[in-house]
């Protein structure tokens, strides 16, 4: 299995190495140069299997024979052992026709620990084997970070920097990084928005000396390891409701296309989806996108939902390279005229393609707090404002009478209590492992928005860390 960027100017890459990597040196996402493809009667046959072991079936062919079977089925085991539900991602009947995957059973309660707790471990295996160390530079808007530092905390190959927006992510997101004393873990709170995190580690790794000096690499979503992950919990929901045989809508809360992009890469691997739903609050650039064929910036609002406070979207990238027809040189001259006039079409055709396969709904502060009550007065089920975003987008979908919708619950509603709260009059309490979080000692860095501080400031950690 090769990987190439989605713009075409950097090295052709294996699995150990794109996972290394994260992001091409070309400032483009890695992708699979073909899909793995998945008959009907494959996917039948994994009916009844565990979510551990469908987990296998699903990626190996991504890795392409660099990890043995038994190594990785291993990794694989031991990353779920942490889930407090047996069947890993449980799926919920919440109206006819109308189901959630509940994604928030890992050890931060968001759907970020499925790809994460196996990625920290591949990061482990790799670099042991190589006799290497990496420093891991990421951005959060609120869960990717406490999910990365639960996975790779104490763990002697690798050091952890993580960078969420200061006052934009809530106060249980910001404890479940700040509170983990980890030697090798390292909290930075930026003076911006998420797009100037994202941005920030961008501009990091485009710094060659930099990025080769440190061993850069990423656990956001740009890592292709983290979207193959997530492919899995697509295949998991819609064989237990009887795929291939049945078809299915995904209803996806999102800001930055990495999870509702995992579907679709399902979807190119025989998977029968009809169409994802793209739930959206205020920051709506991607409904706006599928409504209008124009993609243009606004600024970042402050929401409820505040993982989803995005207005750069990384990972739409990958779906972009498709429709350029892979051709990388065109989908970078795209994104370039984005960047620079922060508004951009790519074409009616490609745009009605679009259409096809995506659609997107946009729900205010005030209709997610009501959807949130309604939703526990008919079901008893009580979500978070993403996921409530997610079930709300859901419903606005028109689908045959035997296509079976799926809402993606992306996270626990403890870590959002005061939006549940005002929503339903219920606190929803933390799970037993974190009741003492707000008694924890928190420790994190202020930084400002400049990139030569951030270089400085890694480097000084790592000397520190050397020197230790």
């Amino acid at each position: 299995m090769k990987y190439i960027s989605t713009r075409s100017d950097a090295p052709d890459l294996e699995f150990e190495d794109v996972l290394l990597a994260g992001l091409a040196r070309d400032g483009g996402l890695y992708v699979p140069e073909s899909w793995p493809q998945f008959s009907e009667n494959q996917i039948r046959s994994f009916r009844g299997l565990s979510y551990q072991e469908l987990a296998v079936k699903i990626m190996m062919p991504f890795l392409g024979g660099a990890i043995p079977e038994t190594d990785f089925q291993a990794m694989v085991e031991d990353s779920y052992t942490q889930f407090d539900d047996p069947a890993i991602a449980p799926i919920k009947q919440i109206g006819t026709n109308m189901w959630i995957a509940e994604l928030f059973h890992g050890p931060t309660l968001a759907f970020k620990d499925y790809p994460l707790q196996l990625v920290g471990r591949l990061f482990d295996y790799v670099l042991k084997k190589r006799g290497e160390r990496a420093t891991i530079v990421g951005a959060t808007s609120g869960d990717t970070g406490s999910a990365a530092i639960e996975s790779c905390r104490d763990r002697d190959a690798i050091e952890i920097f993580i960078i969420h927006p200061k006052g934009r992510v809530s106060d249980v997101q910001r404890r479940q990084m700040t509170t983990v004393h980890s030697g090798n873990v390292h909290n930075i709170a930026l003076d911006g928005t998420f797009d100037d995190c994202q941005d920030m580690v961008k501009n990091l790794f485009g710094d060659s000396d930099f990025r080769d000096a440190h061993n850069l690499s990423a656990v956001n979503s740009i890592n292709w390891a983290r979207i193959m992950a997530q492919i899995v919990y697509y295949f998991w929901t819609a064989i237990s409701l009887g795929a291939p045989d049945r078809k299915f809508v995904y209803a996806v809360p999102t800001g930055n296309f990495g999870n509702v992009y995992a579907g679709y890469a399902a979807k190119q691997m025989g998977l029968s989806i009809e169409k994802f739903v793209v739930g959206s609050n205020e920051n709506d650039i991607l409904t706006r996108f599928f409504d209008t064929g124009r993609m243009k910036m606004a600024p970042v609002v402050p929401t409820l939902s505040p993982s989803m406070d995005i207005q750069i979207s990384s990972n739409f990238e990958r779906l972009l390279f498709d429709h350029y027809d892979r051709d990388g040189k065109a989908v970078a001259k795209a994104l370039e005229e984005f960047r620079n006039h922060k508004s951009v079409e790519f074409g009616q055709g490609r745009w009605q393609a679009m259409q096809e396969q995506f659609e997107g709904y946009r729900v205010s502060n005030e209709e997610t707090k009501s959807g949130i009550k309604n939703i526990y007065d008919a079901t008893g089920e009580l979500l978070d404002p993403h996921s409530a975003i997610g079930v709300i987008a859901g419903q606005q979908c028109d689908v045959a009478p035997d296509t079976i919708k799926i809402a993606l619950a992306t996270a626990h509603p403890a870590k959002f209590p005061t939006a549940v709260e005002e929503a339903t009059g219920i606190h929803p309490e933390l799970p037993a492992a974190l009741a003492n979080l707000f008694e924890r000692e928190e420790r994190v860095d202020e930084m400002p928005n400049d990139l030569d501080q951030m270089r400085r400031f890694i480097e000084q950690k790592l000397e520190e860390r050397k020197a230790a």
